[in-house]
């Protein structure tokens, strides 16, 4: 199942760089913020979710039921504009195209570097409590497609 994650990221990642050469574009009815802030955020939320995975010690892992998590993950959605992310997530005020090809470049690493980790291993969100290995690759899914979301629709309005 890991593969299969890490693969669906992989391709993900592949449509960030695809919407790179737009990272200037806003559209103010769509996102308050341009294409670049939703790549580079997303990116940051991968780059740093990876870390604390590849960090993490197994044997502190506890399952545990969460309503949110249970609510959202089956439909693989997050809603807009009702979460607000953490700051070490949010990208500065001056985004550059060389951050996010950087950024982009990290993440294939980090991505890779998840594939070896044990099932046990796992991250801790603010609002879907603290997820397995596997959940936690599908919380970057979820993640991804939801920004790739947005620039699709900033692109198509």
């Amino acid at each position: 199942m890991t593969e299969k994650r890490t693969t669906t990221l992989i391709k993900l990642l592949s449509a960030i760089e695809t919407n790179i050469p737009h990272f200037e574009k806003r559209n103010s009815s769509v996102s308050q913020v341009t294409i670049g802030w939703h790549l580079n955020h997303t990116l940051k939320v991968i780059n740093r979710v990876t870390a604390i995975l590849i960090k993490t010690n197994p044997e502190k892992y506890k399952k545990k039921f969460n309503l949110m998590r249970a609510t959202l993950f089956p439909l693989c959605y997050i809603p807009r504009g009702k979460a607000k992310a953490p700051k070490v997530v949010i990208p500065s005020k001056i985004i550059t195209k060389e951050d996010i090809i950087n950024q982009l470049q990290e993440a294939k690493i980090q991505i890779e570097k998840t594939k070896s980790l044990p099932k046990k291993s796992h991250f801790i969100h603010h609002i879907f409590g603290m997820l397995s290995k596997k959940q936690t690759l599908y919380f970057l899914e979820m993640h991804t497609k939801h920004h790739l979301k947005i620039v699709n629709d900033i692109l198509n309005k």
